[in-house]
């Protein structure tokens, strides 16, 4: 329902509320004395159903059976006294909203104040006149039938929220996927590469977790972009030319200069694609690893020569997931190596290559057992 109507049909039940019928709301009233008992049920029951009690004692073993929609509560009593009784109240969970309202024969300032600061919404002094008394439970009664509306309508407005944020995320993953399988569809021999990259993330991503590494940051990212990021690290080979692209053979040095440029392709493509939403935050990932894949460890790597930690985590992370699905994938310029083949290589490049903590958790999720070394095998475009 849209927003407007819904805020039409609360107004509408506020002021046709005394024409609507409606279940008669349930007052308790707790007192050690018999005549205000009687007095105050005498006062009431004509408008609402009214369950007595002589003690706190009393008003707990009745609420067990009923929860009323307010309660009337003298402060002193014996045993406990009014003061605790609304402490154990706020307490439970069942009966903390309940309002509650003082009656008693203390007059004095400091304990209304104490009675207002422990949760009572009002305080009614002793001996009291009957129209008041029906008056104030009247108003307060109306206020709680109103939070009611209010938290109903506050349920339909996040419900109506979540809808709408659960249709952005839909479209913002259909862009995404799209725009990473156009660079698929231009080479048929890396489908599929984009999404296991994403669940190779995803698994690095748990174990990074369970062996405490860079949680705070991990944390502070919303995953479910980041795993739809990774779809689109390589969108920059879109504006690489076929004949480069889809050569099966080795690439000449300046084939390979330009092949290099992708990185920079991608991070100008999701820029430009920041430029012209408000709704961008889910393309930060994507832009950082579309430009830092391919940054090695030891500084070797493009197109800015970063090195260490310099290099951001999202890049660190989508170098390892890239290079081993390049290893273990058939490509244009290369047949597929064994799994087995592509972990000693994954291996051997730790603390030169790749972020030898990330690499240990990267093969430990694909149950290898990591040691270190320097990667021989050759660049992976």
């Amino acid at each position: 329902m849209p927003l407007r109507e819904m805020l039409f049909c609360f107004i509408l039940r506020v002021e046709e509320g005394d024409r609507m019928p409606v279940e008669r709301r349930k007052i308790v009233l707790v007192d050690d004395s018999p005549t205000i008992l009687r007095l105050a049920r005498n006062t009431l029951m004509g408008e609402y159903d009214v369950f007595t009690a002589p003690c706190a004692e009393k008003l707990f073993l009745l609420l067990e059976k009923t929860l009323p929609d307010l309660i009337l509560l003298d402060v002193v009593m014996p045993e406990t006294d009014g003061y605790e009784a609304i402490r154990i109240l706020k307490r439970d969970r069942r009966t903390a909203d309940i309002p509650v309202i003082f009656l008693t024969s203390r007059a004095d300032a400091a304990s209304e104040l104490e009675g207002l600061s422990l949760g009572a919404v009002d305080y009614i002094v002793k001996p009291f006149a009957p129209q008041l008394l029906l008056k104030r439970v009247e108003l307060h009664t109306l206020l709680e039938a109103q939070k009611r509306e209010l938290r109903h309508l506050n349920g339909d407005l996040q419900s109506l929220v979540e809808k709408k944020t659960a249709s952005v995320t839909e479209l913002q993953n259909a862009l995404l996927k799209t725009m990473a399988h156009l660079v698929e569809w231009r080479d048929d021999a890396t489908g599929g590469h984009v999404e296991r990259t994403r669940d190779y993330m995803h698994m690095l991503v748990s174990k990074m977790r369970a062996s405490d590494l860079c949680t705070e940051q991990l944390d502070s990212w919303h995953m479910e972009l980041l795993y739809q990021s990774a779809l689109l690290h390589d969108v920059g080979k879109i504006a690489i030319r076929d004949s480069i692209l889809l050569k099966p053979g080795k690439l000449t040095d300046e084939e390979f200069e330009e092949m290099k440029k992708h990185t920079i392709y991608g991070e100008m493509i999701i820029e430009g694609i920041q430029r012209d939403t408000s709704e961008n935050m889910f393309l930060t990932h994507a832009g950082i690893m579309a430009g830092t894949h391919h940054e090695n460890w030891d500084g070797s790597g493009y197109p800015r020569g970063l090195s260490g930690e310099d290099i951001p985590l999202q890049g660190r992370m989508m170098a390892l997931v890239d290079v081993y699905d390049a290893l273990v994938s058939a490509r244009p310029y290369k047949k597929p190596i064994s799994g087995r083949e592509a972990l000693q290589i994954m291996e051997d490049g730790a603390g030169s290559k790749f972020d030898p903590l990330l690499t240990g958790a990267f093969l430990n999720a694909l149950g290898a057992s990591p040691g270190y070394g320097v990667l021989e095998s050759g660049t992976i475009r």
